[in-house]
């Protein structure tokens, strides 16, 4: 495995010429596992179990009555990060917002294109997370991600994040019907 130090990775605030790169970026990932999710009446259990055959989970595209896809940059709340890898492709993404009433750093989305993961680039863009979270007062950082994404679970939790709730109707009437929202945060120290 490659280490993000072996490799030539510039990070950067995103640029309007990137938006097109950012959108091409392939977030499917396969699992093995997922993470069931039991409602208990004191609250709710996550059990991680097998899967087979794997799941192969592709994201729909967006939906393109946003506007362009970083109009969010104009606001000050809001970043996206770019991993440009040495040919000069993008690697991945990250894009942040902050939320003032409760000092908390959103991460929104955040994208390592398969040719690039397991090398370090989502822990490098999530440090610099929460380099923006440190600079904007953030006391923690906040995430949502779906219950059967296992390996982004797996790897939040080696960054030290920590389940903190879910949401079982989240997505209800969207292709991802069925899957459940998990929260996770982390403290910013």
């Amino acid at each position: 495995m490659t280490s993000i130090d072996d490799m030539d990775y510039e990070f950067r605030t995103a640029r309007p010429e990137d938006a097109e790169a950012i959108e091409a970026v392939d977030g499917s990932f396969t699992t093995r596992t997922v993470f069931h999710v039991a409602v208990t009446e004191e609250g709710f259990a996550l059990e991680e179990i097998p899967v087979d055959p794997p799941i192969h989970k592709v994201f729909p595209a967006e939906d393109a009555d946003d506007g362009d896809a970083h109009a969010a940059e104009e606001d000050m709340n809001s970043r996206t990060v770019v991993a440009v890898s040495g040919d000069g492709g993008l690697a991945g993404f990250a894009t942040v917002s902050y939320v003032p009433w409760n000092r908390r750093l959103v991460v929104e989305d955040i994208e390592v294109a398969p040719a690039h993961r397991g090398r370090g680039v989502g822990r490098a863009l999530m440090g610099h997370a929460v380099g923006i979270a440190r600079e904007r007062g953030a006391g923690h950082i906040w995430l949502e991600v779906t219950n059967i994404n296992a390996p982004a679970i797996h790897a939040y939790r080696r960054m030290g994040f920590a389940f903190c709730g879910l949401d079982t109707a989240l997505y209800d009437g969207t292709p991802s019907s069925g899957e459940q929202a998990l929260y996770m945060s982390m403290p910013c120290t």
